[in-house]
């Protein structure tokens, strides 16, 4: 039932919602899936190259750049939720229209394998885009030093800590695409993801899509300015830091979001509408 004076739609109908949409996802044509895959990877990285900026400004204190970093971050999922995109970790979401068995165990893994490549294509290349724009040298170069700085801190995060911080990240992320699918406008979906998405960045965890273009960043950042002896962010350190927090972020958006809400609105209609089809009518 729907809260007096709310026109979102209630929590049950944002379960069907999700369910559906899942079904077109998984099934939708390989080409316009590998392409806003790539539009997603870019948006993330957007939204990314902004966060940078803001922390590069050694002038702010700490409350204020994690809270100023995960607002402007914000825009990535924006653009994913309004513009129309195909996100890996808002992706896994699609296990309720598998746990409601309307697709298969091998539509959901053709998902998210395409899309969390194509994501890569798209972070990485917006990566490239952004380094010969000359964006890193804002600041006397301390945009470049900061993105080497943010990736070397990744690279090094031992992999339990980045595996639980991609789980944690990916609560929030699911749960801003979530609480956009219950709103009727443009407002609505963008006060959902606003919030969220601030939390997990200012609280330091874990965005695979946006280590994607983070990481590739530094390695094209370091590649002019690396001194002998100085820590150099590698592909063998990216894709460690990736490998966690891409289980890490399955973890908090398909079990603790998908499957969670799929247990508390989906199954039981389920077994609703199994007991009305088992159930012989009632005779007077």
């Amino acid at each position: 039932m729907e809260l007096y004076g709310s026109d979102a739609y209630a929590p049950a109908e944002v379960a069907r919602r999700v369910a559906t949409v899942g079904v077109a996802k998984a099934r939708m044509a390989a080409l316009p899936l590998a392409l806003l895959g790539v539009l997603a990877g870019a948006f993330i990285g957007l939204g990314a190259m902004l966060f940078v900026l803001v922390r590069a400004d050694a002038a702010l204190g700490l409350a204020a750049t994690q809270f100023a970093s995960g607002l402007v971050f914000s825009l990535g999922l924006l653009l994913v939720v309004v513009a129309g995109a195909e996100l890996f970790t808002g992706n896994n979401l699609i296990v309720m229209a598998w746990a409601d068995g309307q697709i298969s165990t091998r539509e959901v893994l053709r998902n998210w394998v395409l899309v969390c490549a194509a994501n890569f294509a798209g972070a990485a290349g917006l990566a490239l885009l952004v380094w010969l724009s000359g964006h890193t040298g804002l600041g006397q170069g301390a945009v470049g030093r900061t993105v080497v700085r943010i990736a070397l801190a990744k690279q090094e995060l031992p992999l339990a800590e980045a595996f639980f911080r991609g789980v944690l990240c990916n609560v929030l992320v699911c749960m801003a695409v979530w609480m956009a699918m219950a709103g009727r406008s443009v407002i609505d979906k963008a006060v959902a993801v606003v919030f969220p998405v601030t939390a997990f960045v200012a609280a330091g965890f874990e965005h695979s899509i946006a280590n994607m273009y983070l990481m590739p960043l530094a390695m094209l950042v370091q590649g002019g300015t690396a001194e002998a002896g100085q820590a150099l962010v590698t592909a063998g350190g990216m894709a460690r830091n990736l490998a966690a927090v891409i289980a890490g972020n399955l973890l908090g958006g398909s079990v603790l979001v998908g499957l969670t809400y799929h247990l508390a609105y989906r199954r039981p209609a389920q077994r609703a509408v199994q007991a009305a089809e088992t159930d012989p009518p009632a005779r007077g």
